[in-house]
């Protein structure tokens, strides 16, 4: 991790990977980051406009059925998923790493997240790398998308 702003930034999918085989309990949140999340530490449903009891985020731990499969493969699918939000959602969107406790689900089954500990961003060289992976794959999936037709 290099440091910027008093928050580390994450510069390569292998160190991400390496923290999440480390440790239980990491999420990846896409916003302006925690210096606009925090302190209130609580969501808004988009759709509803309803407060929600913590912060939408998603899960990076590696769920035991993934059994031996690549752990960055794990990795880059969670960021993958997201990606698109800054281009759907809002162009300051960043993503960044945190470490807390589930709550809560959201109204789209999200983790809702409290005791949040900013951990640093992930820079966007690792969003190419797990694109590029994931991409590369040889089933066809994108990452979640709410664009109406």
């Amino acid at each position: 991790m290099t440091q910027t702003q008093s928050l580390p930034i994450l510069v390569g999918l292998d160190e991400l990977t390496r923290l999440v085989t480390s440790r239980r309990g990491l999420y990846v949140r896409w916003s302006r980051g925690p210096h606009h999340d925090l302190p209130e530490t609580a969501s808004t449903d988009d759709l509803t406009g309803v407060r929600l009891p913590g912060l939408s985020a998603n899960c990076l731990d590696i769920e035991a059925w993934w059994a031996q499969r690549p752990a960055h493969v794990w990795v880059a699918r969670r960021l993958y998923d997201y990606c698109h939000l800054p281009r759907v959602k809002d162009p300051r969107a960043r993503p960044w790493l945190l470490q807390g406790h589930e709550a809560a689900r959201g109204p789209d089954n999200e983790p809702l997240v409290v005791d949040v500990e900013p951990l640093g961003w992930i820079a966007d060289p690792v969003i190419d790398d797990a694109r590029r992976i994931i991409t590369g794959l040889a089933d066809n999936w994108g990452p979640l998308s709410r664009n109406a037709n």
